[in-house]
């Protein structure tokens, strides 16, 4: 057993002399005082009370007292410890004190104010007008098919007439799902689903296509890799381009009323024989603003007739690629652009109003939800 320490070195111990711990407990307690929020009186407590304060590593100093002078040594640190820790209570209280009263002030609700004055929201308007588009075919007794926007190379292109050489298929014009190896591509119009109905319903088939679609274009006025289309098919027995007429017709008649013509221009499409562009009389103008000093009509750039799409017969190589006969069945088809059909029936100038995702832009055409 060792001797008890009747000499020291003083030096070692100062921070025990009493003089030394008042100064480091006035240090703690002027601190605590000028602290000016709960994140300061954290900093203060590490400094003052932590681990590596003055007091505590006084307190370490202890055993190097002797016996003797230990005891008078620790009531003096004990003291001078508890007086911080009691300051450090009270402080906190105050400053916690402080804040609940100033979020009291400044998140305040006034539950007196109206409720009900933030806007609900509306639907896009390329859904509600695309929905419209269709209820027209639906009221015709056609049926609404979907299909992938992920789709195979054969449903979006072979099984639709497109050669491999053709532009389409390249990646200047397709989305293509990892490598072009792969032959899975971002469908570039709804046109595959015309195969996929063919090949999973029973023959008559009278459908219509709504559905979102993806090209590697801009982002321009009059341009969006991302846009949306409305396809129609028939095929039955005795399809004629007559009935291709009456359809469209009748389209034309469901969305702008009675009284409009139509005109056919010869065009090209793989998918369909014959081919034609659709155009409609202007429903503004009425193909009045192409007469000699006429006032200028916007929607139609005074030309008397608005373009609405693509369509034709099917070609008989769809048919056969379905698994139809296609001596004994034959079919239409039609594609319009929901985005431009938008633009020039509502005066939309820039279709990057429509993809920026402001309410402002679809309130005035939506119904609320």
């Amino acid at each position: 057993m060792s001797a008890p320490n009747k000499s020291y070195d003083p030096v070692e111990v100062s921070s025990l002399q009493p003089e030394e711990l008042d100064r480091a407990r006035d240090e703690a307690l002027e601190a605590i005082a000028g602290a000016t929020g709960l994140d300061d009186l954290k900093q203060v407590r590490l400094a003052h009370a932590g681990d590596r304060s003055p007091l505590a590593l006084a307190n370490r100093e202890i055993g190097a007292l002797p016996p003797q002078a230990r005891a008078e040594a620790g009531k003096r640190i004990g003291a001078a410890r508890g007086a911080v820790s009691q300051a450090l209570k009270a402080r906190q209280a105050e400053l916690e004190e402080e804040r609940d009263q100033r979020v009291l002030v400044e998140e305040t609700v006034d539950v007196t104010l109206p409720w009900d004055r933030a806007p609900r929201g509306a639907r896009h308007p390329i859904t509600t007008l695309q929905d419209r588009m269709a209820d027209v075919f639906v009221s015709l007794g056609f049926e609404v098919a979907e299909g992938p926007e992920i789709e195979a190379e054969w449903f979006n292109f072979d099984a639709l007439n497109f050669k491999p050489d053709h532009p389409a298929r390249t990646m200047q014009d397709t989305f293509f799902v990892e490598a072009e190896e792969t032959g899975l591509v971002m469908r570039t119009h709804t046109s595959p689903v015309q195969v996929r109905s063919l090949l999973t319903r029973e023959l008559p088939v009278y459908v219509v296509v709504p559905g979102r679609t993806f090209r590697t274009d801009e982002l321009d006025a009059t341009h969006t890799p991302v846009f949306h289309q409305l396809e129609g098919l028939v095929v039955d027995e005795g399809i004629t381009m007559a009935d291709l007429r009456g359809g469209i017709d009748a389209f034309v008649k469901g969305m702008f009323g009675e009284g409009l013509k139509t005109r056919m221009r010869p065009s090209y499409f793989p998918f369909t024989e014959p081919s034609a562009e659709v155009d409609m009389q202007c429903f503004v103008c009425r193909g009045a603003s192409v007469e000699l000093g006429a006032p200028p009509c916007r929607t139609c750039g005074s030309e008397g007739w608005i373009e609405l799409g693509g369509c034709g017969m099917v070609n008989p190589r769809v048919l056969v690629a379905a698994g139809i006969d296609a001596d004994r069945y034959s079919g239409w088809a039609f594609g319009l652009g929901v985005e431009r059909t938008l633009m020039f029936r509502h005066g939309v100038e820039d279709m990057r109003d429509m993809v920026e995702g402001d309410v402002r832009f679809a309130l005035p055409f939506g119904t609320e939800i």
